[in-house]
């Protein structure tokens, strides 16, 4: 390199005199404790992973002792990883090979997503030609010199055992251990916590991995797990929450479909969407604010990477409450569109503003008119009569099945702040079917009479959903009421008799 020579111009290339290796220190690991990951975009990021690794099951445990939680667990039936492959997933900045297909991205979300919530991360994985083997953080270890522990061979066995109706041939689990949200629940509020963060889990995943939840092939399970005697106390299946989920458009004519073109990317396709106004749906008023869910809804590789906003085109506004577009990412890698580390948000520059004054669907009808449209059927239907109020009920909890809940909250608004009503299989005399717990919001039916209704088989904790749904319907005015009035003590001795007459006789069949 010749040497440096003073201009008096400015200086377009800076000159150097040679390189030094500089590794990251230790304390970097501490920044990946604050990458501000959400405990739901954490979760999904882990549920990524086994997306990527070919994963058709996948479980989320919440592991309890008592009125203790534990630990966390990450279970999936994917290919899982040998040695070499396990010490890259673990490696600070590893380098790794992700598909065209892959919902990978910076290689870092297993560590920052984990490491955002748990001061312990262990990854246990086992191939079809590898025995299990694992790796262990400790963020205290790693934040001094990098050191990750080998875990012993036997328990990685054991573990693996523990979940082999899951893992057969090959899986992974990540474990989360000293998270810091469960050092947070006081004694008595375990229930309170579960509830609350399961429920804010199932929204999360089954809106942002609706298009791979819509595939009868692929499962996620949340279930809260007995540590001691490995029995579920809750379990729930995630069902898709598609944010175009609408049964009728709010518009003759949509959705339509616009392509808008973007200088250095090419023509990107636009499908827009009028929702139905006062939609009582979980896909459309369950999902978070309303002028925070209008907007763009961004895919890249079929997974959602962000679920509303307007990527500073046009400001939200209550107006265009029912407007929201689908964009699925160009495969190639652009300048244009840029994707979150947390995958929870997409950046883009100008080129995108102007590609969208461009975009017109096949008839010539302009992306500008599309927003106008979507804005007169939002005044339109504020200025119609409004439609009859369904009576307000306490949310449904534990014993009911996750679609049971999810209709009964698209049907029927629930109260706020509302500890739920739970259903619970119990001993009681045989003259009584279900007996009413007012103080803890439990529904009581008689086992006696629970092969009724499940043909024999073993009863589970979401059996019975049509005589659970009944009973939710009836009892719930009952629950709401400071006393109990004598009409609604006949009615539920009436109830009773009718139940408890239609279980022997279908028992007798």
């Amino acid at each position: 390199m010749p040497p440096y020579q003073p201009s008096a111009d400015w200086q377009y290339e800076v000159p150097t005199t040679g390189s030094k290796r500089l590794p990251p220190a230790a304390r970097y690991v501490e920044s990946l404790t604050h990458q501000g990951y959400g405990f739901e975009a954490a979760i999904a990021d882990l549920v990524d992973n086994s997306i990527d690794a070919g994963a058709r099951k996948v479980v989320i445990s919440f592991l309890r002792d008592e009125d203790r939680l534990v630990s966390l667990l990450v279970v999936d039936d994917g290919s899982g990883m040998n040695d070499k492959s396990l010490d890259t997933a673990m490696t600070v900045g590893g380098r790794q090979d992700y598909a065209e297909k892959s919902l990978g991205h910076f290689g870092a979300g297993l560590k920052a997503a984990s490491l955002s919530h748990a001061d312990s991360l262990t990854v246990i994985s086992r191939t079809k030609r590898s025995p299990a083997t694992g790796r262990r953080w400790l963020t205290a270890r790693a934040q001094a010199d990098f050191t990750c522990d080998i875990v012993d061979p036997g328990y990685c066995q054991d573990l693996v055992d523990r979940y082999d109706g899951l893992i057969e041939w090959h899986g992974t689990i990540v474990r989360w251990d000293r998270v810091r949200a469960f050092d947070t629940v006081t004694a008595g509020q375990a229930d309170r916590y579960l509830d609350d963060a399961i429920e804010k889990l199932e929204t999360h995943l089954g809106l942002h991995l609706h298009r791979f939840l819509a595939d009868d092939d692929f499962h996620v399970d949340i279930v809260v797990e007995d540590v001691t005697t490995k029995d579920e106390l809750d379990h729930r299946g995630v069902e898709p929450i598609d944010p175009f989920g609408y049964r009728i458009p709010g518009r003759a004519g949509y959705p339509r479909a616009y392509t808008a073109p973007v200088e250095g990317v090419g023509d990107v396709a636009l499908t827009a969407h009028i929702w139905s106004p006062k939609s009582p749906l979980v896909s459309f008023r369950g999902i978070g604010p309303l002028a925070e869910r209008q907007g763009f809804y961004i895919y890249r590789n079929d997974r959602l990477v962000q679920a509303g906003g307007w990527n500073s085109t046009r400001s939200a506004e209550g107006h265009l409450a029912l407007a929201r577009i689908a964009i699925d990412l160009p495969a190639r890698p652009n300048e244009v569109f840029s994707l979150t580390v947390k995958k929870d948000g997409v950046t883009v520059t100008p080129a995108f503003a102007r590609g969208l004054e461009q975009a017109v669907d096949n008839a010539g009808h302009t992306f500008a008119e599309y927003v106008l449209e979507a804005q007169t059927t939002y005044r339109e239907a504020a200025k119609r009569a409004s439609e009859p109020q369904r009576k307000a009920v306490i949310p449904a909890g534990k014993g009911l099945d996750p679609r049971l809940k999810r209709t009964l909250r698209d049907e029927l608004p629930e109260l706020d702040g509302e500890d739920p009503v739970t259903f619970r299989w119990d001993t009681l005399p045989t003259e009584v079917f279900f007996e009413l717990d007012r103080d803890e919001r439990v529904i009581r039916l008689n086992k006696e009479y629970r092969q009724a209704f499940t043909g024999g088989r073993r009863g589970g904790l979401n059996d019975a959903p049509v005589v659970k749904s009944m009973l939710y319907l009836m009892a719930n005015e009952i629950f709401q009421k400071e006393r109990v009035r004598a009409v609604h003590t006949d009615n539920v001795a009436l109830w009773n008799s009718v139940l408890v007459t239609a279980a022997r006789c279908e028992l007798a069949r």
